[in-house]
C-alpha cells in the first residue's frame, strides 16, 4: 500500500494576509488569531509579521513569541526578514522569535532593476545575512520573489541563485508566485525542474490568487512535488489574495489523499474569527466556510436527500462543525418544506404543506428571505386554526439614550397569556432591551434565556439614511440553534423584532419539551 504523502502547511494571514487593503490587526488580534491556528485549527507554521515595519509589528511578534514559547510551539512561529545586514535578524531575535524568512530576489528584473545589483552582489549579501542568522542560532527560511516570472524569464539566474544558497544552511527554499501568473501546468513544468536540478531540497509553494488560480496551482506544486503550501484564512492577501486553508486543506485531503495535521472542524471557526478581526466579510457561496454552502435551495435536491443522499458529496458538514439546511424559498418544492418540519417537529397534512408551500413561493418571488424560523409564523398565518396564536407579543417598549449616560430600555410584554414589565440599562440600546427580558425570564419565570451567538447587520447597497436595515441574529438554546432575521428602517427595531421571532421559537421548543418529558 502506497504511503499517502504528508503537507506542511504554513498560514501567512498574520503576515501576508495583513496587506489586504484595509486590513491592519492589532497586536492583540494577531495573538488570538495565532493562538487558534496553532492550539485549534493545528496548523504547521505561521508566519507573523514583516521584520522592522512598526512598534506595534514587534509588540505583536513578541507576545505571540511568548505565548508560542509556553506551549512548546517557537519554532512555528516565523517572520518575514530582508537582506540587510544585521538589521532583521538583530529585530527578530529582540523579539524572541527563532526563524526568519528571508526575502530574496527570484527574478533576474528583480534583482538587476529593483535593488539594482548584479547576480554576484546579491548572492554575496544573501549569504551574508543567512551566516550571520545562523551564528545567532536563528534557522533560515528563503523566498524567492517573484520566482514564477524568475523562471518563466530568466532560469539560468534562478539557477544561479539556488547552487549558491543550496550550500549553506537554508531549511525551506519557498517558491512564490508573487504576482499570480501562472497556470498548474506551468507550475508542474516549473517544479519539475526545480526537483530534477535539486532533488534534496524542501521546496514550499507560495500562490497568489490574481487568476482564481491560486488553489490549483497549490494542488500541481504538490502533485509536482512540493512538500509544504503557504495559505491564508478566508485568502486574506494582496490584491486578489492567496489561497484560502480551508480549501487547499480539503483538496490536498479529498483530491489529493494526502495527510495533514489541520483540524477541519475548527476551520469555520478561525474562518468567523479572521472576518471579525479583519473587517473583510466572507461571501456566502465561499467553499467550506460560507454561509449558503451547505444550504440545499432546490427541491429536488432535498427530495434525493431524502431518499438516499444523492446530492452530497465527502464536504459533509459535520465534517467543518456545521449542519446542512434546506432553504425556503420559490425553488424550495415539496423536500425541502417536509425537511424543515421535520427539524423543527411540525407534522402537517398534504393539503396544509401545499398551503405552507405556496405562500414560501409568494415570498421568494418577492425576494424576501424565508428561514426555517420563519416557518410557524408562515404556518400561522397560512392554517390560523391549525397553530397557536403568537406566544410572546411585545405590548410596548422604551429605550433611551443620552450623552454620558448608559441607555435604558423599559419592556413591556405578554408570554402566554401573562404580561411582565422589566427595565435595565445596557451598554446600548438593544443590549439594554435584551437584559430587560433576561431579567423577565429569570425572575418571574425561572427560565434560562437563550445565548446569544452571533449578531449581523446589513443594508442593500446604495448607502441611503432610508435604507432598511436586515438583522440575522443567532441563539444558543442548549444544543439548539435559533437564527431569526427582521428588516426595518431602523437597526434597533429590526434586532428587536428578530428577537421577538427567536422567543416565540423559544417558546414553542420549550413547549415541545415539556410534552416529551411527560
Amino acid at each position: 500500500m502506497i504511503e499517502k504523502p504528508y503537507v506542511e502547511i504554513m498560514d501567512c494571514t498574520l503576515r501576508d494576509g495583513e496587506q489586504t487593503s484595509g486590513v491592519s490587526f492589532l497586536p492583540h488580534e494577531k495573538l488570538m488569531i495565532a493562538r487558534m491556528l496553532l492550539e485549534d485549527v493545528n496548523i504547521d507554521r505561521i508566519e507573523v509579521a514583516s521584520a522592522c515595519v512598526s512598534e506595534g509589528e514587534g509588540d505583536a511578534v513578541k507576545m505571540i513569541c511568548r505565548y508560542a514559547r509556553k506551549i512548546d510551539a517557537l519554532g512555528k512561529v516565523e517572520v518575514l526578514g530582508f537582506v540587510d545586514g544585521k538589521k532583521s535578524v538583530d529585530w527578530i531575535i529582540e523579539k524572541g522569535c527563532k526563524n526568519i524568512n528571508l526575502l530574496t530576489k527570484g527574478s533576474l528584473r528583480h534583482c538587476t532593476q529593483q535593488l539594482q545589483k548584479s547576480p554576484e552582489e546579491h548572492i554575496a549579501d544573501v549569504l551574508e545575512t543567512i551566516s550571520y542568522a545562523c551564528e545567532q542560532g536563528v534557522d533560515v527560511n528563503v523566498y524567492l520573489e517573484d520566482w514564477s516570472n524568475g523562471m518563466k524569464d530568466s532560469p539560468d539566474y534562478v539557477y544561479q541563485l539556488m547552487d549558491a544558497l543550496t550550500q549553506s544552511p537554508v531549511k525551506r527554499f519557498m517558491l512564490p508566485d508573487t504576482l499570480g501568473i501562472m497556470n498548474p501546468l506551468q507550475v508542474i513544468e516549473y517544479f519539475r525542474k526545480m526537483l530534477k536540478r535539486y532533488p534534496d531540497v524542501h521546496f514550499d509553494f507560495h500562490g497568489h490568487n490574481d487568476y482564481d488560480l491560486a488553489v490549483s496551482n497549490s494542488l500541481a506544486a504538490v502533485l509536482s512535488g512540493a512538500k509544504g503550501l503557504h495559505v491564508t484564512v478566508n485568502g486574506l492577501g494582496e490584491r486578489c489574495g492567496n489561497a484560502p486553508l480551508a480549501s487547499v486543506q480539503v483538496i490536498m485531503k479529498d483530491l489529493f489523499h494526502a495527510k495533514t495535521n489541520i483540524r477541519e472542524d475548527q476551520l469555520n471557526a478561525i474562518s468567523r474569527l479572521v472576518e471579525g478581526y479583519s473587517g473583510i466579510p466572507v461571501s456566502p457561496n465561499t467553499p467550506i466556510v460560507g454561509e449558503n454552502v451547505f444550504t440545499q435551495v432546490a427541491g429536488i435536491h432535498a427530495d434525493g436527500d431524502n431518499k438516499a443522499n444523492l446530492y452530497c458529496n465527502e464536504l459533509v458538514p459535520e465534517r467543518f462543525g456545521r449542519k446542512r439546511e434546506y432553504a425556503l424559498g420559490k425553488n424550495s418544492g415539496k423536500a425541502n418544506i417536509e425537511r424543515n418540519l421535520k427539524e423543527l417537529g411540525v407534522v402537517l397534512t398534504p393539503e396544509q404543506s401545499k398551503k405552507v408551500a405556496q405562500r414560501i413561493t409568494e415570498l421568494g418571488d418577492r425576494k424576501e428571505i424565508v428561514t426555517q424560523d420563519d416557518l410557524p409564523f408562515i404556518i400561522s398565518d397560512v392554517l390560523k386554526h391549525a397553530v397557536p396564536a403568537e406566544r410572546v407579543k411585545l405590548i410596548s417598549y422604551l429605550v433611551s439614550s443620552a450623552y454620558g449616560l448608559k441607555p435604558l430600555a423599559n419592556v413591556k410584554v405578554e408570554i402566554n397569556g401573562q404580561r411582565y414589565e422589566a427595565d435595565s440599562t445596557g451598554d446600548g440600546q438593544y443590549d439594554a432591551f435584551v437584559k430587560a427580558l433576561r431579567k423577565i425570564y429569570r425572575k418571574n419565570l425561572d427560565c434560562t434565556f437563550p445565548i446569544l451567538d452571533n449578531y449581523s447587520v446589513s443594508i442593500p447597497p446604495g448607502g441611503r439614511t432610508d435604507a432598511l436595515v436586515q438583522t440575522v441574529i443567532t441563539w444558543r438554546n442548549g444544543d439548539k440553534i435559533i437564527r431569526t432575521r427582521a428588516l426595518d428602517a431602523d437597526q434597533t427595531e429590526a434586532a428587536i423584532k428578530a428577537t421577538m421571532k427567536m422567543l416565540n421559537v423559544f417558546e414553542e421548543q420549550q413547549i415541545a419539551n415539556n410534552s416529551y418529558n411527560q
